[in-house]
């Protein structure tokens, strides 16, 4: 068994009560006859005091009081006058008995010597045995007026027979004191130690940083003070260890994000470098070919200069997508939202792409819900979205040549879906598309003159406006979709 307080708390209230009981044992049988006899004497003077107060020398003036106090003391009673003549008493048998004693049924009681100390004033009280029956008995002898003697006997067996009772019925009540004593303390340690094991509960669940479980307030006494006092403090932990665990979230988030930063700077330079090398290297050799003298015939000269510009110009679009898409990603850039009709926009953006359209011999339909869609958004930059999807659609058409673009009403939203014949992206590149610089055919992008941040432009356009948009595979091609807000 644990070494409990609830255990030492039994223990503790049980011994106490098994001293208090053995003690009240030892002090009865050791000092209650003696009290009792005491008591039995402090009565007997009290009763001599009465008598002597009312007695005036005539018997009859105080039968019925002194036939009272006979029965109170259980003995007996007798005046005698200064010479040993019984005035009353209440044996049968009295006179002188031999060599000067005074006698009471044939004992001798008091003895000449006593009545002159009783004539002198002096109330004396002595025991004795008596030789007939061997019990014992008091014998009080006090002074009266005009010289006569009270002497007042009174037996103490009846009070050992008391005594010896009351012992023996204090050892059965002592025996059943300690079993309810026993008891009473069982069940106090309980419900003594019953909050300080909720206490302790709490605390073992606090330790596991489980801080859920709150103590009871019942009686607001020490106890309670203590259980508010922790469940405060449980309140306290729970608070900043979960802010410590925000804290520390927010501190991976933030290491983890400046090494995904540190990773995208160094895949960003890298991808730049390499986006940059080919071009200064044509622009390089054509150059170094023009200034040699390399060649001499004009058409070939024209050649040269068309390749040198052609580089440049695709250094130029480079820059410039670096800067469009470092601008977006900012956090600082605001956009010009108003109102517009997207039939009218995608129409406008399509009339643009008509001679590549004409001279690659692709078909490109739009399909609308309804020609009067206006959706809430940056025109400038939702053209922009635009064209990066049908300039991506065109770049990766295969021989079928075909592309739609459909335009659904959707409630609150207007969803726009580029759909183009061709290879389907696989599973591992369909979420890398939309990173800079990533392009699904590395072989083809230098044809068509792509840089690979078409897709992490129109991403950030369209995060900036909270709309949703994808890519899905279809059947026979790719998907790529986008949902705007109607009302502004």
């Amino acid at each position: 068994m644990k070494n409990s307080i609830g255990k030492k708390l039994f223990i503790g209230i049980a011994f106490f009560a098994l001293i208090i009981v053995s003690l009240s044992w030892l002090l009865n049988t050791k000092y209650l006859e003696d009290y009792y006899l005491d008591k039995k004497k402090d009565s007997l003077f009290e009763y001599a005091q009465d008598i002597q107060r009312d007695y005036k020398g005539n018997i009859d003036s105080i039968d019925e009081r002194i036939a009272n106090i006979e029965n109170s003391i259980g003995g007996s009673i007798t005046i005698i006058d200064e010479n040993g003549s019984e005035i009353y008493s209440s044996v049968f048998t009295q006179g002188r008995g031999g060599r000067g004693r005074w006698s009471v049924g044939g004992i001798s009681l008091l003895t000449n010597e006593g009545i002159r100390r009783v004539l002198n004033g002096e109330t004396t009280l002595e025991s004795y045995i008596h030789p007939r029956f061997n019990t014992m008995s008091f014998l009080l002898a006090s002074p009266l007026t005009n010289g006569h003697i009270l002497i007042m006997e009174a037996p103490v067996s009846s009070i050992k027979e008391s005594v010896e009772i009351a012992k023996s019925f204090h050892i059965y009540i002592g025996i059943i004191s300690l079993l309810i004593g026993t008891i009473l303390a069982f069940i106090f340690s309980k419900i003594f130690t019953k909050p300080i094991v909720e206490l302790n509960n709490v605390a073992k669940s606090m330790s596991k940083l489980d801080f859920s479980k709150k103590y009871i307030v019942k009686n607001n006494d020490e106890i309670d003070q203590l259980g508010k006092t922790i469940n405060y403090l449980s309140d306290k932990l729970d608070t900043s260890i979960t802010e410590l665990n925000m804290a520390n979230k927010k501190l991976k988030a933030d290491i983890e994000k400046e090494r995904q930063l540190e990773k995208l700077r160094k895949e960003f330079i890298s991808s730049v470098s390499h986006e940059l090398k080919t071009p200064i290297a044509l622009i390089q050799g054509y150059s170094e070919g023009l200034k040699d003298s390399v060649i001499e015939d004009e058409e070939d000269k024209n050649f040269y200069c068309d390749v040198i510009i052609d580089e440049a110009n695709k250094m130029d679009k480079l820059v410039k997508d670096l800067l469009n898409l470092s601008q977006l990603e900012s956090g600082y850039y605001q956009l010009q939202k108003e109102s517009f009709n997207i039939y009218d926009l995608v129409k406008n953006i399509i009339d643009k792409f008509h001679p590549i359209l004409n001279e690659k011999n692709i078909s490109l339909k739009v399909n609308s819900d309804n020609k009067k869609l206006k959706i809430c958004g940056d025109l400038s930059r939702i053209e922009q979205v635009l064209v990066n999807f049908i300039n991506n659609a065109i770049n990766h058409v295969d021989d079928r040549k075909t592309i739609k673009i459909n335009i659904k009403d959707h409630a609150q939203k207007v969803k726009v879906e580029i759909i183009n014949t061709g290879e389907i992206i696989s599973g591992d590149e369909i979420d890398k598309i939309w990173d800079s610089f990533y392009k699904v055919d590395k072989s083809r992008a230098r044809e068509y003159g792509g840089t690979g941040l078409g897709l992490s432009i129109v991403k950030e356009i369209l995060k900036l406006h909270n709309s949703s948009f994808g890519v899905v595979n279809v059947d026979g091609g790719v998907k790529f979709w986008f949902e705007m807000d109607k009302v502004c």
